[in-house]
C-alpha cells in the first residue's frame, strides 16, 4: 500500500471539516450533550443508593466508550458518504488508488475525528463529574483499542452494505449502534441476559470490553487475569471481524464493477 494515498483519502477529509462549521460541530455537540446528561443521571442514581457502588465510572465510563466506538464507526461511513454524496465515489477509484488504500484512508480520518470526540468526552466527564479514567491504570487503553477495532469492522461493514444496495440503504446504516447496545452489556453484566441471548452477546468484542472494564472499575487490579481473559477473547474477535468485513467491502466492490451497480455512484447519473 501506499501511505501517500492513504494520507490524502484522510487529508480530504479533514479539508472538509476545516472548510464547514456544520461539520466540526457535530464531533464535540452530541458528545457533549450525552456526557451532560449521563453525568446527571449518573448523579442522581448515586444519590439514591445506599451501596459502596460507584455510578460514575461504572455508568457513565460506559457512555463515554460505547460514544466512542459508534463515533469511530460513524466515522468511516460519514467519509464514506461524503463522496456518495458528492457523487466522487467513482472519481477516486479513476485513479491508481487500490481498495486497501481508500479502506485504510477512511479508518485513519475516522481514528482522528474520534479522538477529537473522545479527548471532549473525557475533559467533560472529569471537570464535570469527576470521571478519572487514568485512575484505573493501563487496562483502560488495551480496551479502547479494542473499541477502535470494532468500530471499524462495523464502519466497514456498513459501508459494503450501502455499496451493494445503493446510496438509500444509508438508513441502515445508522441505528446498527442501538441495535447492538442491548446485547453488548454496556450498561449491564453479561449475567442480566437470558441464557439463549448470552451465546450471542460473547460474539460481540464490546461484551468483552464492558464486562472487563467493569471488573477493573469494581476493584479488581489492572492485572486481573479475568480481566486479561475478557480483553485477549475481545482483541481477537474484533480483528476478526475487521478483516472480515474488509472481505465483504472488497467482494461488493468487485460485484459492483462487474455487474454496473457502480454506475449508481456516477456524476453523470441522478438516480
Amino acid at each position: 500500500m501506499n501511505p501517500a494515498r492513504i494520507a490524502a483519502v484522510a487529508l480530504r477529509q479533514l479539508y472538509l471539516y476545516r472548510s464547514s462549521a456544520a461539520r466540526v460541530v457535530p464531533l464535540f455537540a452530541w458528545v457533549t450533550i450525552d456526557m451532560v446528561l449521563w453525568g446527571f443521571m449518573t448523579r442522581f442514581l448515586g444519590s439514591l443508593a445506599h451501596s459502596a457502588y460507584r455510578f460514575v465510572p461504572a455508568l457513565l465510563g460506559a457512555v463515554l466508550f460505547w460514544d466512542f466506538m459508534t463515533r469511530v464507526m460513524q466515522g468511516v461511513t460519514t467519509a464514506f458518504f461524503e463522496d456518495v454524496w458528492s457523487r466522487n465515489f467513482l472519481n477516486i477509484f479513476a485513479t491508481p488508488i487500490t481498495i486497501p488504500e481508500y479502506i485504510a484512508g477512511l479508518l485513519l480520518s475516522s481514528l482522528v475525528t474520534s479522538l477529537v470526540g473522545l479527548g471532549v468526552m473525557v475533559v467533560v466527564a472529569t471537570a464535570a463529574f469527576g470521571l478519572h479514567l487514568a485512575a484505573y491504570g493501563s487496562m483502560v487503553l488495551p480496551f479502547v483499542l479494542v473499541l477502535v477495532l470494532t468500530g471499524m469492522a462495523l464502519g466497514v461493514t456498513a459501508i459494503a452494505i450501502v455499496l451493494r444496495f445503493g446510496p438509500a440503504a444509508e438508513w441502515f446504516v445508522w441505528p446498527i449502534p442501538a441495535l447492538l447496545s442491548p446485547f453488548a452489556c454496556v450498561y449491564y453484566p453479561l449475567s442480566t441476559l437470558p441464557v439463549h441471548l448470552q451465546w450471542f452477546a460473547r460474539l460481540l468484542p464490546p461484551t468483552y470490553v464492558f464486562e472487563g472494564l467493569r471488573a477493573v472499575v469494581t476493584g479488581n487490579p489492572a492485572g486481573d487475569p479475568t480481566a486479561g481473559w475478557y480483553l485477549a477473547i475481545a482483541f481477537l474477535l474484533a480483528a476478526a471481524y475487521l478483516v472480515l468485513a474488509y472481505g465483504l467491502f472488497a467482494r461488493v466492490f468487485r460485484h459492483a464493477i462487474q455487474s454496473g451497480l457502480i454506475t449508481r455512484y456516477s456524476a453523470e447519473t441522478v438516480s
